[in-house]
């Protein structure tokens, strides 16, 4: 029995050269608007101008590095302390995240805690949150067209989620130009999330029709771009390309699932500095290995085992690609791209027991095509170091 929902943002705007039309846009909204930005306040300046010229008041709001709780209360408070009517985000998945929990909180009562998962009380989001339009300046998270908001908790060392339908952005504008001037290693980090975010929703337990033909398309787009992407950041085509793998990304996770990849990365990120993309690259083939194995062994029968050999025949271009094929295709690209083991970010043999227990209960696992056993995991925590 075929049974799925599909929602986004009410509105999505694709296409070099677009960032102009956000200014009739915001205009629209109110009078004045929260901007909330990544650590580079030099990239927000085209759009700062562009909200002078309609007459849009604004307050800018920096996030550095991966947005916490406290960053989220900090914001939504400013922006209720100055009657902001709106919000922007601009910039990576951290900026993204940041401004959907503050559109959130301007609009709905109580404390944060009341809303979070794991750590909160995970009370639902009952009123449509506050405007917000949502411009990415990387090519990775897709985080302009999910409904959740991933925040760290420095105090659990844990990264949980703020989630509503009611969360959606009214508009989610991607520009790739806003892409043209990331460094490499900025390009292959972003990069290779956005690829783990097609691969992962292919092969979930809620994968429907409208995800997998996002999915198929998006790692279509990212096997033949993510590396002249990194190696050629002048290839306006590839930076188009990148820039639509992550859009279809992150519609596809919204409205499917992830999978062990991200039921790692979410405590592991709240455990460990590191980028979210290198961290998802080094589990990557490791959790394909792992996956294929266990069904093989356990689910012999499984769809997903057609799946990863179609992700196979996709990411080589060749139609005769067998499953080893596809995980070969990604060791490849990411010991090109030189993603880090884990132990570079601080993760030790001894770590392994209270990042197991994490990642078993988060939202991400729940997706995986497989349940994987306490021994399964570790073995792939122990390849990743």
């Amino acid at each position: 029995m075929m049974r799925f929902e599909f929602s986004t943002a009410t509105r999505i705007i694709f296409g070099p050269g677009r960032l102009p039309e956000v200014g009739p846009i915001a205009a629209a909204m109110g009078r004045r608007a929260l901007l909330v930005t990544g650590r580079s306040g030099e990239r927000a300046q085209p759009l700062l101008r562009i909200l002078e010229s309609q007459g849009v008041g604004f307050l800018m709001f920096t996030v550095s590095g991966e947005p916490t709780t406290t960053m989220a209360q900090e914001a939504a408070a400013l922006a209720k302390r100055e009657r902001c009517d709106f919000v922007i985000g601009l910039g990576g998945g951290s900026a993204m995240d940041a401004a959907k929990a503050v559109a959130a909180l301007l609009t709905n009562p109580g404390d944060l805690l009341d809303y979070l998962e794991v750590i909160g009380r995970g009370t639902p989001i009952a009123r449509l949150a506050a405007p917000l339009i949502a411009i990415p300046t990387t090519a990775g998270s897709g985080a302009e067209v999910t409904a959740n908001a991933v925040l760290a908790s420095p105090q659990y060392k844990v990264k949980v989620s703020l989630r509503s339908p009611l969360m959606l952005p009214r508009v989610a504008l991607i520009d790739p130009e806003l892409t043209y001037a990331l460094p490499r290693s900025l390009t292959a980090t972003t990069g290779l999330d956005a690829l783990t975010q097609l691969i992962e929703p292919f092969v979930s337990n809620k994968a429907n029709p409208l995800t997998d033909g996002l999915c198929r398309e998006g790692m279509s787009l990212a096997a033949r771009s993510l590396s002249r992407a990194c190696e050629h950041g002048d290839d306006h085509e590839a930076r188009q390309d990148m820039a639509c793998a992550s859009l279809f990304g992150g519609l596809a996770l919204a409205n499917g699932k992830l999978g062990a990849v991200h039921g790692f990365a979410a405590p592991l990120g709240g455990m460990f500095p590191g980028p979210h993309g290198a961290i998802c690259a080094r589990l990557l083939p490791l959790v394909m290995v792992a996956n294929i194995r266990a069904m093989k062994e356990r689910m012999p029968e499984s769809a997903a085992l057609l799946r990863y050999e179609e992700i196979a025949r996709i990411l080589t271009a060749n139609p005769g690609a067998a499953l080893d094929d596809g995980i070969r295709w990604v060791e490849e690209l990411c010991d090109a791209l030189e993603v880090p083991a884990l132990a570079s970010h601080g993760l030790k043999e001894e770590d392994f027991v209270t990042l197991i227990e994490k990642a078993s209960v988060a939202s991400s696992m729940q997706g995986n095509p497989i349940k994987l056993t306490p021994r399964e995991m570790e073995e792939i925590l122990r390849r990743a170091l």
